[in-house]
């Protein structure tokens, strides 16, 4: 298989850069809340719950952390209730964005976005204006892995749908009802799993550079760096030589 996930590969390296674990704590906390509050504190019988338990466990936040969160969703121990929401809109180059949330206050997060859109020559669109140019998928990065037969064929074997191979490892995407499914079997053999989580992938791309370019990194950035703000999906497509260039300076 010869995956092709540019977005997964311009966030890896952006995180790579941008790596902040207290503001990845917080989104994590709040992931793990709302996952008990919904589905309950038992992770066998809530998928959701054990994504974000796995997610937490990748980012190495400790079992004492992410069972208050747990409880906190589950009335156990007292706690912020927040809420899902999804914005859609677009951005420098008519790019497509998409943000899910999690807020305690919905008319503070969207002013926020609608802000952050506007200065960087953006706006916020409709519900549906650009969601359908995304495909739910799972996403699972191993590391440190130098044996590629292997690695392809336990990734079939678990019944991922794609794998590409990158430098410093491998991306494994799947359906995303498949992947603590395929996420379980690849760790059952041995595999390093470094994270592993439902992303929204672009159905296509629009290419970015110069003034664009940098002003949709720079909206990405403010995005993310939000405390509402969950996850960014987007889909643009920058060049790798003027990537690194922007990612560097």
């Amino acid at each position: 298989m010869s995956g092709h996930s540019k977005w997964a590969s311009i966030r890896h390296k952006k995180a790579v850069k941008d790596s902040r674990r207290g503001k990845l704590f917080t989104k994590l906390i709040k992931e793990l809340t709302v996952a008990a509050r919904l589905g309950g504190g038992d992770p066998a019988g809530n998928p959701r719950l054990r994504g974000a338990m796995a997610a937490a466990r990748s980012a190495s936040m400790p079992a004492d952390n992410i069972e208050r969160a747990i409880k906190k969703g589950t009335g156990e121990l007292e706690g912020v209730e927040y809420v899902d929401a999804v914005y859609e809109g677009y951005g420098p180059g008519g790019m497509a964005v998409m943000l899910e949330c999690l807020t305690d206050n919905r008319n503070r997060t969207v002013a926020d976005v609608r802000h952050l859109f506007s200065k960087y020559g953006g706006n916020l669109g409709e519900n549906g204006c650009v969601g359908w140019m995304f495909d739910r998928l799972g996403n699972i990065r191993l590391a440190g892995q130098d044996d590629e037969t292997a690695v392809f064929d336990a990734a079939v074997e678990a019944g991922a749908e794609d794998v590409r191979s990158e430098d410093d490892g491998y991306l494994v995407s799947t359906s995303f009802e498949a992947l603590d499914q395929v996420r379980v079997a690849l760790e059952g053999r041995g595999l390093n799993v470094e994270s592993a989580e439902v992303v929204l992938e672009p159905a296509s791309f629009v290419a970015l550079s110069g003034s664009n370019a940098g002003r949709a990194l720079k909206l990405i950035d403010e995005l993310e760096e939000h405390d509402d703000v969950q996850r960014v999906s987007a889909n643009f497509d920058i060049d790798d030589e003027e990537l690194a260039r922007l990612l560097s300076d």
